[in-house]
């Protein structure tokens, strides 16, 4: 079997030093559309070096090499066809707010393996510290076609653990904000740029191979915009209140598309949906989550 989950949880953790500067948070910001207009105040927060803020969705591509879910497959115990994985979801904690220039070590493993029957799912985790003690930890969910079926684990739901009222992880009544997020014609020949190189987000010949009528944007760009919406919109633009943000994959973007990001304040965080306007509100992003701090020292802890 292409995957072997005992010898994959089993495997000793690889290490290695990742490092950033001021450029790199600027360009990532301006990879998921930041800067729109120009001189707001709230945008030079993201796109000015003098004012900058780091959006902790930015610890996705920081040392600027591929994504978690590339690095998983060459893990041992893991050898599968690339054409048959997915992006299913991603997680991530933040343990302090993350600095505009670092350098860091990253030790990434595989966490977990389930079987989902007709399908494995692998967990790859990546912890991030620093000499000041742990920066960030983040989980890729890599969801494998045609690999399940041996008996194991099949794990957590899909869906988002509901609350009362919920349907489907989509918070009942109407949402405290809905946005619109324009995505860019070049989105993706920017934002390809903080290291996530994969054809099928630039080559038109490329993407119609693998069954698209034009390149797709990077799932990881729509997570970064939608969290970049949910601070400036619910959270004061103050990106260290973000202690945690989490999703799945529901569906592609295309570059030129509209995204609409409703968000819901509940059990002391935000819920968030996201959907491609142009058709017909096709689902993008489901199952989100932000949990953040509170505003003053003395409130409870929140999420």
């Amino acid at each position: 079997m292409p995957i072997d989950a005992a010898e994959a949880l089993a495997a000793g953790p690889r290490s290695g030093e990742i490092s950033w500067s001021p450029r790199d948070v600027l360009l990532y910001h301006l990879g998921i559309g930041a800067g729109l207009p120009a001189t707001d105040p709230g945008e030079l927060r993201y796109t000015l070096e003098t004012r900058l803020h780091v959006l902790p969705s930015f610890a996705t591509v920081a040392g600027g090499g591929p994504p978690g879910v590339i690095g998983g497959l060459s893990m041992p115990g893991v050898d599968v066809d690339l054409a048959r994985v997915l992006h299913g979801g991603q997680s991530l904690t933040v343990h302090r707010p993350l600095p505009v220039a670092g350098t860091a070590t990253a030790t990434s493993r595989i966490a977990a393996v389930y079987d989902k029957g007709t399908a494995a799912v692998l967990v790859m985790r990546t912890e991030v510290s620093d000499g000041d003690g742990p920066l960030w930890t983040g989980d890729a969910e890599i969801f494998v076609r045609g690999e399940g079926g041996w008996g194991g684990d099949r794990g957590p739901s899909a869906r988002t653990a509901a609350t009362a009222g919920e349907r489907g992880g989509e918070p009942a009544g109407e949402p405290d904000r809905t946005v619109e997020r324009t995505v860019r014609e070049d989105q993706s020949l920017l934002y390809r740029l903080s290291g996530d190189y994969n054809p099928l987000r630039a080559d038109p010949e490329f993407a119609e191979r693998a069954g698209f009528d034009r390149p797709i944007l990077h799932g990881l760009c729509t997570y970064g915009m939608t969290l970049k919406a949910v601070v400036d919109t619910l959270l004061g633009g103050d990106v260290t209140r973000v202690r945690s943000w989490a999703t799945r994959f529901a569906g592609v973007v295309y570059p030129g598309e509209t995204l609409r990001v409703r968000m819901w304040r509940r059990d002391g965080g935000v819920r968030v949906t996201v959907s491609a306007v142009e058709r017909e509100d096709a689902p993008v992003l489901t199952g989100t989550v932000a949990c953040d701090a509170p505003e003053r020292e003395t409130a409870p802890p929140v999420c």
